[in-house]
């Protein structure tokens, strides 16, 4: 077993049987190989085939689908074919019709022509005719007559003339009068349309000028040690504090309403506070004027806000805001400027004109107002006056001064405003009179129609709007009566100052009385 030659032929022998073995794994991996690489070829070969039967059948499939789709367009292509064989057909029997139709015109003018040519032929005969007969006619005429052609023309034109003029004369004075009612009716509906529109606020506000006190106490220290406090309180306010026997009330009075409404509250605040002397009595006064200012620009603010109006100089806005303590005949001036404003706007509107224009000629035309008692000479001077020297523009400026026709008018913004300054004034309840003063004014417009000569009756009618006078037949005559009627309101005119305007009717009546016996 320890003999070398052994271990040698065992080497030997074992290498021999590890060659065989690895000849042996190989060939069997190389049959294996092989024999995957034959299913291999085969499996390649049956996806082939299936390959190749499944194009084949997407090839037949999209034939199939193709001879469809050409079966459906060519179908398609026919009818379409067919639709427009169709219309050419109907196409070719409207056109058929339509000869037809017009071969019958073409013969209908033909006949119509045929009688036409007849008609003119016939009408030429008569119209020789005629002329003949005419022209033997005006040698008849100048036969009779004696007269030249040139003569008789010239007569007949001038008959025909005057004819003309009296026809023309006639018919315009008839235009005139439709174009007279038709410009009244188209005013009254303006005004009647805006008065409407503009639903106003009619009664009117009143300032109280009257104080309550809690007691007749008061009394004594409103007036102050030897009346200091009276005196001061008088001073600052620059108006008036009446103290009477009459219990629980103080009258302040002051003909700036401004000042007397400044009085008022300052009063007020002192009898609240207790503390009254003439160092508290002027603080007092300076703070409620300081307020009653604000109050002023505030109010007016909200004026122009209402009335859509802008750009008004500051000094303008402070005179308007002055107007809410203002009163014309119990109504208030600065509602009543609004109340115009919108009405002045609407019936501008109506009218094609600038209605923004209009309501600021409406709202400033009584500005004069707020300045009356400080320069001379009427409200619509001082008012026009104040907005030229303020910036305003012509229109505003004339309606200011123009509102009560007292100048020749020249802007129509300015009758506008004196329209709707009338209606505003005339509004049921705009304004009112304690019971005495229109008894009184009633009284003197009587009075002054009474003292003229042939009047012998006179009735105040319409709140004092309109006098009615009866005149004497005997006295007087129809120039006279007319005269009497403007010596009336010239006298009216000159002696009274009243809103608006005051119509006076003077009637004459001829009586004729005789006696049967």
């Amino acid at each position: 077993m320890d003999n070398p030659l052994y271990y040698g032929i065992a080497s030997v022998v074992g290498f021999i049987l590890a060659v065989v073995l690895i000849k042996t794994i190989d060939y069997l991996r190389l049959k294996d190989a092989d024999k995957q690489a034959k299913e291999m070829i085969q499996l390649a070969q049956r996806d082939i085939d299936a390959r190749r039967r499944e194009a084949d059948l997407e090839i037949k499939e999209a034939a199939i689908q193709q001879r469809a789709d050409g079966e459906r367009e060519l179908s398609k292509i026919r009818e379409e074919l067919h639709e427009r064989q169709r219309m050419i057909d109907k196409r070719e029997d409207t056109l058929d019709q339509s000869m037809e139709q017009l071969r019958k015109q073409e013969r209908m003018v033909e006949n119509n022509q045929l009688r036409l040519a007849e008609r003119i032929e016939e009408a030429d005969r008569h119209n020789e005719e005629l002329t003949q007969i005419t022209e033997s006619q005006q040698k008849k005429l100048h036969d009779l007559s004696g007269l030249s052609k040139e003569a008789a023309t010239t007569q007949l034109l001038s008959m025909l003339d005057e004819q003309l003029k009296h026809e023309t004369g006639a018919r315009i004075l008839a235009h005139e009068k439709n174009l007279t009612e038709t410009c009244e009716e188209k005013s009254r509906e303006i005004l009647i349309t805006s008065l409407q529109r503009y639903a106003a606020t009619h009664v009117a506000d009143t300032t109280t000028n009257t104080v309550d006190i809690p007691n007749d106490e008061m009394k004594g220290r409103i007036i102050g040690r030897e009346g200091r406090n009276i005196r001061a309180f008088e001073k600052a306010t620059g108006c008036d504090v009446i103290i009477d026997d009459t219990p629980g009330v103080v009258i302040v009075s002051g003909f700036d309403m401004v000042r007397r409404e400044v009085a008022r509250r300052a009063l007020e605040k002192l009898i609240a506070d207790g503390r009254i002397h003439p160092a508290r009595i002027e603080e007092i006064v300076e703070e409620t004027q300081a307020e009653q200012d604000v109050y002023l620009k505030k109010v007016a603010q909200e004026a122009v806000q209402e009335v859509d109006v802008s750009g008004l100089h500051a000094k303008v806005v402070e005179l308007l805001g002055r107007l809410r303590f203002r009163t014309s005949y119990s109504q208030n001036v600065l509602r009543h400027s609004i109340e115009v404003a919108f009405l002045s706007g609407m019936m501008a509107e109506e009218l094609g004109l600038d209605g923004a224009l209009a309501r600021r000629c409406g709202l400033l035309h009584d500005i004069g107002k707020a300045a009356d008692h400080e320069a001379e000479g009427g409200h619509p001077k001082i008012g026009a006056d104040l907005l030229k020297r303020y910036g305003e523009g012509p229109e505003v400026v004339h309606a200011a001064l123009g509102h009560h026709d007292d100048i020749r008018i020249e802007y129509p913004y300015t009758v506008l405003v004196a329209a709707a300054d009338a209606c505003s004034a005339g509004r049921p309840g705009a304004r009112r009179e304690n019971l005495d003063h229109y008894i009184k004014r009633m009284e003197e417009l009587e009075s002054i129609a009474n003292s003229f000569s042939g009047v012998t009756q006179a009735f105040a009618i319409r709140a004092g709007r309109e006098l009615r006078v009866l005149v004497s037949a005997k006295d007087t005559s129809d120039e006279s009566a007319a005269r009497v009627c403007r010596d009336i309101a010239k006298a009216y005119e000159d002696q009274l100052t009243y809103p608006g305007e005051i119509k006076v009717t003077v009637l004459r009546e001829t009586r004729i009385t005789e006696i049967a016996r």
